[in-house]
């Protein structure tokens, strides 16, 4: 009954925009132009009714949205800025947009439960935890859902929702943190080149490409991930109702949907319509889904999609021999 009323009323409001519009049209493109403008006028009419239905069509969308729960996608590797790996890859969504994402979800009335959809290997550690933070401040209740590939930070993000669910053959787990580089130390000599750094920092080009790493250095920055890992575990801990100790035991394994589920690192198995099943029991009313979507205007469509199609023919493979990175622990 309250989804019929709903929709009458998105109906009635985008009717009475159009009849607003059109006498508006009317009157001042017709009846005050004359008949010379008449054939203009006709036209004027005709975009300004267009106009009009589809600002209403908006009014009639946030008077009655018609939906209850918010869904949100997290897909692709999880980055600050939503790139890949490589220089330019085109990746996933800036993990800025998907926590802006769920606050505005959170700030709309209409969304009274927040269903976040997840398909990442993971990626970097803060940016994960970013996400993990606005989904446990979401105002209502909150279901993680992965379909093919929750990982390594996406069950960070995952352990902080309220109840987790996957698919019988979702990949699960990864619980832990790593740090890649490859060395060409080996390369230059037989290149006949050799690294020469200037540095102020005893540890300043620990993660130069030009040279391999000392014992000393490689022990510091194992110190580094051992401190992402205890945070990791106590993270998953305190969210999932885990022992630490059955967490670290995983020693970082990825699981298919029924074992994790065994392990107790997933609530539940199940499709799509389960998780809205189980949305409905906990809202006592149908369920209705609205996906929300980054707030992107065409200058950033636009630059998108030209990184999509320069990485297609290649130019988004680079050299970076030689440049001072930050070290980025990916979970």
């Amino acid at each position: 009954m309250a989804d019929t009323v709903e929709r009458i009323g998105r109906i009635g409001i985008v009717v009475l925009g159009i009849l607003v519009g059109a006498l508006a049209g009317w009157y001042v493109f017709i009846r005050l132009s004359g008949s010379v403008a008449d054939l203009l006028g006709v036209l004027l009419v005709i975009g300004t009714i267009g106009a009009a239905g589809r600002a209403a069509g908006g009014l009639g969308g946030r008077l009655f949205p018609g939906y209850n729960v918010a869904e949100v996608a997290v897909e692709g590797p999880i980055t600050r800025d939503g790139g890949g790996p490589l220089p330019n890859q085109p990746g996933g969504t800036p993990a800025d947009d998907i926590v802006d994402q769920i606050e505005r979800a959170d700030e709309d009335t209409s969304a009274d439960a927040l269903l976040l959809k997840l398909n990442t290997p993971g990626g970097e550690v803060v940016p994960s935890d970013d996400i993990r933070q606005a989904a446990m401040e979401f105002d209502g209740p909150t279901i993680a859902y992965a379909t093919d590939l929750c990982a390594s930070g996406g069950y960070w993000i995952a352990s902080g929702c309220d109840a987790f669910w996957a698919r019988d053959a979702s990949i699960v787990g990864s619980i832990g943190v790593i740090l890649s580089q490859v060395t060409a130390e080996g390369f230059l000599e037989k290149a006949g080149l050799t690294y020469e750094g200037i540095k102020a920092g005893e540890y300043k080009d620990s993660l130069t490409a030009l040279k391999d790493l000392e014992d000393d250095e490689r022990a510091y920055l194992q110190g580094i991930a051992d401190d992402f890992y205890d945070h990791f575990v106590d993270r998953v801990a305190e969210g999932r109702d885990l022992d630490p100790a059955e967490i670290r035991k995983t020693e970082a394994r990825i699981y298919v949907g029924e074992e994790a589920h065994d392990l107790g690192l997933v609530d539940e198995l199940g499709d799509r319509d389960d998780v809205e099943t189980r949305l409905e029991d906990d809202l006592g009313e149908p369920v209705s889904v609205e996906e929300f979507e980054p707030d992107r205007g065409i200058a950033d469509r636009i630059q998108m999609g030209g990184a999509r199609i320069a990485y297609a023919f290649g130019a988004g493979v680079a050299s970076v021999l030689g440049a001072d990175r930050v070290p980025r622990f990916e979970a």
